[in-house]
């Protein structure tokens, strides 16, 4: 049973926005740390931006900080995030993770993370 999936994604021009969309089954993301992450052919996986469970902040990878921003829509227990000022090198495959309560600081590495989504590709090129 798929318990994150995301939403979103496709082609876009550089400049352009895209707003990705996680969406938990069964469960209420907001009990959980949510993070994205995004992964390219030969490359780790990486954080883009997380959100705490607890406070509600969030992190962001330097590279997207301006651009792209993270938030909660717990009346549709959803996790967005704002892709703005699209760059060529954001093209990757993106998912969605959640970390179960028990860490007192949001972590920005994947293994962290329990439950992941089946991932959704961004592709930016003109």
């Amino acid at each position: 049973q798929t318990q994150l999936v995301e939403s979103g994604g496709g082609l876009v021009q550089p400049g352009g926005s895209l707003r990705l969309s996680c969406t938990a089954s069964g469960f209420d993301l907001n009990y959980f740390t949510i993070g994205w992450f995004r992964q390219t052919p030969g490359k780790e996986r990486e954080a883009v931006s997380c959100i705490s469970n607890s406070d509600d902040s969030t992190v962001y990878a330097e590279s997207v900080k301006g651009r792209f921003t993270i938030a909660r829509d717990n009346a549709k227990n959803t996790v967005f995030l704002q892709m703005n000022s699209l760059k060529p090198e954001d093209t990757a495959v993106y998912y969605c993770a959640a970390e179960p309560p028990g860490r007192t600081v949001i972590s920005t590495r994947a293994n962290a993370y329990d439950y992941w989504g089946q991932g959704n590709q961004v592709t930016v090129s003109s």
